[in-house]
């Protein structure tokens, strides 16, 4: 990225999507505002290939596990202050996917089924506060955070309509699930 867009001024998914590449930093879009995230850690790049790659031997072929993507939450409609977020993981449909790869643009959450977020230094009040209700409100059906600081741990939320997102406990060991399908992860292995 050369230059940064005037910071007085509130981005749109358009905006964000038309600003230049940028491999030094992650950048993420919260009502408008351009928030750059930490860097991660060594530890949380293995957790996250070794959760990727569990994730990627179990999925159907229907689903597609993306790491480090944007994101568009689709909170508001086009042409206003958007919020897009770079999840660590994001479990897709295959047409969400094959739709961005054709037409281009970025991920959208309609097309999400699991968002997973790798709590890093820095991270810890948005992956665990802020995040969750921003996923839940824009209709993920599953959330997931892993915290890495021993011992290795797994928290999952499903999503209600009711409700938001309902915490179904943290594990540490082997975690199982049906929904979004049938997965097994060895979350001790994430270290």
């Amino acid at each position: 990225m050369t230059a940064l867009p005037d910071p007085r001024r509130l981005l749109t998914i358009a905006d964000f999507v038309a600003l230049p590449e940028d491999d030094q930093h992650r950048w993420e879009l919260q009502e408008g505002v351009l928030v750059m995230s930490p860097s991660p850690t060594p530890r949380h790049n293995v957790a996250d290939g070794r959760l990727f790659a569990q994730l990627d031997a179990q999925l159907p072929s229907d689903l597609v596990v993306v790491p480090d993507v944007d994101l568009d939450l689709e909170l508001v409609p086009d042409g206003e202050p958007a919020t897009v977020r770079r999840p660590d993981l994001v479990v897709v449909r295959r047409t969400e996917f094959e739709r961005v790869d054709s037409d281009g643009g970025i991920l959208r959450a309609s097309g999400a089924v699991l968002v997973v977020e790798i709590i890093s230094p820095g991270s810890r009040r948005t992956d665990t506060v802020t995040k969750p209700s921003e996923y839940a409100e824009a209709g993920i059906p599953h959330y997931w955070i892993v915290d890495t600081t021993p011992p290795v741990s797994l928290l999952a939320f499903r999503r209600t309509d009711e409700l938001g997102f309902v915490d179904e406990g943290e594990t540490s060991g082997t975690f199982r699930t049906a929904s979004p399908c049938p997965l097994t992860i060895q979350v001790d292995r994430l270290r």
